[in-house]
């Protein structure tokens, strides 16, 4: 009989206990909501990890159930990263950026058991209590007993609190009493929904597998190469696809994790990466262009950060030259998506690279890099036809590889993938001949804002409701802060007037805040294609820049 090895399965909770046991005092640093900072290390988050195993064990969860929490990032929300998975059960993270209707449509979809909720949060949780009662059992707020928030809930939802819940489950030597069980790698582990820019947000399932492989990808030295002396910030939040994987890399490594919280302002990031020693950080393009205003304007430094990744959206090339000019920091491009567990590309260099001159390496930084060992690409014509990797022509973009998903969840095996097993990730784009891929359009007509995806059928559907609106598009346009914004483009009724602002009220108490469009142009009719399709392109090229004064000619 042939030798193999040993049959160990791929579970995260591997990942804490080899935190704990090789790197115990390697610190995990939160900003709390009140702004004081909490200190703990990878052993007592292990500790208390099997701890709220047990918490959550007395309220009912069991192998297969979810775990909702809408919370920033903080010691309290890693805990739970590591302790529903390692029990068996699923972390899932909601955004609560959302919309309300759509967040209690996740909650729902998802059959979320218990709701772990930041206290900022409880107004939010108050608005959708009624929609989500009869599946929620129990709203457990990330606070101690002194600050719990009054909530009034429904009959049958309880309020709990986490600290309380923690604090009568035990201390000392009773936290060793919960071992991780040992189950199949390709058990559900967590949950992330999209944000839904073609309809209801879709759910994506991550396995145990999945999300194992994932971090031991990002931590090639390719890519982030964490290591232990590191210090890493991920500002991108816990709740945008488990944080780009950040809090399963660093625990791979042993590196420090720095969770700033809800204080995402340049001037508090500034303070924590000089306070905390960051080294690497992690976060969307909006995030950056914050923190670089604010260094410009105070004169402020940034004494021990080497990296930046930045992804979500495309990078400014000012992001690049000016971290890299000023301030002597490397600021590098990553792309993937929810569907990813998110990472499929990072942007290093090739020898090839090597002669490279300053407009040469920009050029290549802003590109979305080379795909990351353990994802495939390729791009396709309209046919199907793969199309070659020479930089000049450009397809839709198609990716397979163990951490990217097959169905959305609650539907068939493999729906999501084509005959071949490819996932089309709806971008289109083109990768030259060292392997490095660009995106230069979106086949869907959605808009990306900050590293968040608006949906501009949404919108379209939201103006022609009103009275005096007969036709409508929306259409991105290029934002100086934002990367992109919403436009919204519309033909009056006949004999009707519009007023930009009473349109644009419509959409107070239909979609998020950060939704609405930023204006509107008015216009005697839309350009349409043969078959009366609205011709969004012609669109685009007369108003791209209609929002960004420096780019209009």
């Amino acid at each position: 009989m042939q030798s193999l090895m040993q049959p160990h399965p791929l579970l995260i909770s591997s990942l804490l206990g080899h935190a704990a046991r090789h790197h115990a005092e390697g610190e995990i640093v939160s900003r709390t909501e009140e702004g004081a900072i909490h200190r703990t290390n990878w052993a007592e988050t292990a500790r208390r990890a099997r701890r709220l195993a047990r918490v959550l064990g007395g309220l009912g969860i069991g192998p297969g159930d979810r775990v909702g929490t809408l919370a920033w990032n903080g010691f309290r929300h890693l805990e739970i990263y590591y302790a529903a998975p390692g029990m068996g059960a699923i972390c899932h993270t909601i955004n609560p950026r959302l919309h309300p209707d759509d967040i209690a449509y996740i909650v729902n979809h998802a059959g979320d058991a218990v709701l772990c909720v930041d206290p900022g949060f409880a107004g939010l949780i108050e608005t959708i209590a009624p929609a989500i009662v009869g599946v929620v059992r129990a709203v457990v707020m990330l606070t101690d007993a002194a600050r719990m928030p009054p909530l009034a809930l429904p009959a049958g939802m309880a309020l709990l609190c986490y600290d309380s819940l923690m604090d009568a489950a035990g201390t000392g030597a009773a936290d060793e009493d919960f071992v991780w069980p040992v189950f199949d790698e390709n058990t559900a582990s967590s949950l992330c929904y999209t944000s839904g820019t073609t309809g209801r947000p879709k759910g994506v399932l991550y396995s145990h597998r999945s999300t194992v492989l994932h971090g031991y990808a990002i931590n090639m030295a390719d890519v982030l190469g964490l290591r232990a002396i590191d210090r890493v910030l991920p500002v991108v939040p816990m709740f945008h696809v488990n944080a780009w994987g950040i809090p399963y890399a660093a625990a791979m490594a042993g590196a420090a994790l720095i969770l700033p919280g809800r204080h995402l302002d340049g001037a508090s990031l500034a303070t924590l990466m000089n306070q905390e020693r960051v080294s690497i950080a992690t976060g969307v393009p909006t995030v950056w262009m914050g923190l670089l205003s604010h260094l410009r304007a105070t004169g402020e430094r940034l004494e021990t950060v080497k990296t930046i990744m930045t992804g979500g959206s495309a990078c400014p090339p000012l992001l690049i030259e000016a971290f890299g000019k000023e301030f002597g920091i490397q600021v590098e491009h990553g792309w993937g998506m929810t569907e990813l567990s998110p990472v499929g590309t990072y942007n290093k260099p090739k020898p090839a690279h090597a002669g490279l001159d300053e407009a040469g390496r920009l050029r290549l930084g802003l590109k979305q890099g080379r795909a990351v060992c353990g994802i495939d690409m390729k791009i396709v014509d309209g046919t199907g036809k793969e199309l070659p990797w020479d930089g000049v022509a450009f397809g839709d973009l198609k990716v397979r590889g163990p951490w990217v998903t097959g169905a959305y969840h609650g539907d068939a095996a493999a729906s999501a993938l084509d005959e071949d097993g490819w996932f089309a990730t709806g971008d289109v784009a083109t990768i030259d001949a060292e392997g490095v891929m660009e995106i230069t359009d979106r086949s869907k007509d959605v808009i990306k804002s900050g590293g968040e995806w608006i949906s501009s059928i949404a919108l379209e559907n939201i103006a022609v409701s009103h009275p005096d609106v007969a036709e409508a598009a929306v259409i991105a346009a290029v934002h100086p802060k934002w990367d992109e914004r919403p436009l919204l483009v519309v033909v009056p009724r006949a004999g009707r007037t519009i007023d930009p602002a009473a349109v644009l009220a419509i959409y107070a108490d239909k979609v998020a805040r950060w939704w609405v469009p930023d204006a509107v142009v008015v216009l005697d009719e839309l350009p349409h294609t043969a078959t009366g399709k609205i011709q969004k392109t012609v669109l685009r090229t007369r108003f791209r820049d209609h929002l960004d004064p420096d780019r209009q000619g």
